[in-house]
């Protein structure tokens, strides 16, 4: 049996009505589904003129908008932070079975490769008590400032600090964070390259790296105590 076009009509009809009967017992509905209520539009005929109550609700149907995106935009940070701590904890365990400066390093490249998408990954260090006396040497001199600021930073190189941590791949190197390394008698760089620019930027937030330098600077130390 096949529906008329007078049959369909009346089932829409038959349906409004159980939707008005349905609303009309049960005038609470909308107090109990108040998206419902923001999600439907409520003619208020007024002519040319917008009364106050439709620009009133307009406005509080535009802010609820912004709030969900905002909480959308939360949520996505909290999600991915909640990410990057797993990851740094993976790496901080894998950090703890190594036992020499080789062993650090090469976890670090594959570690930061694998799991953090890095390009390249290279670690340069200096004896602390010979930063001074060497200052004008390339490495020292390039990365002297860097390391008395102990702050890790991110962004572009100029060519000769990018020739000098990234060697054969520096022209690859778009962007690069930059960690500063302390590990008494030892102090470093530890750079992390990527070949898109905008992958470090300089807006890029740092507490992440800030973490990682302190887990690799503790390994380092751990990696130059006497018996190990």
């Amino acid at each position: 049996m096949s529906l008329q076009p007078d049959d369909v009509a009346q089932s829409a009809d038959e349906r409004e009505e159980e939707i008005a009967a349905y609303l009309t017992t049960h005038p609470d509905f909308f107090e109990r589904h108040p998206d419902a209520l923001a999600a439907i539009d409520i003619p208020h005929p007024t002519g040319d003129a917008v009364s106050l109550i439709e620009r009133q609700v307009r406005t509080l149907r535009d802010q609820s908008g912004n709030y969900r995106r905002q909480l959308e935009d939360l949520v996505t940070v909290a999600r991915e932070n909640d990410a990057l701590a797993k990851r740094l904890h993976r790496l901080t365990l894998a950090l703890i079975e190594t036992h020499s400066f080789d062993e650090v390093l090469n976890t670090l490249q594959d570690e930061l490769r694998e799991q953090f998408k890095a390009d390249s990954v290279e670690m340069k260090l200096f004896a602390t008590e010979q930063l001074d006396a060497h200052a004008h040497e390339p490495g020292p001199a390039l990365f002297k400032d860097f390391l008395d600021r102990a702050r890790p930073n991110c962004g572009k190189l100029d060519k000769e600090k990018l020739e000098y941590l990234f060697g054969p791949q520096a022209g690859e190197t778009g962007s690069a964070a930059l960690i500063p390394l302390t590990a008494p008698p030892l102090a470093g760089v530890l750079a992390i390259g990527s070949r898109d620019p905008e992958r470090f930027h300089e807006g890029k937030s740092v507490d992440f790296l800030q973490r990682l330098a302190e887990v690799v600077s503790a390994t380092l130390q751990s990696a130059s105590s006497p018996g190990v």
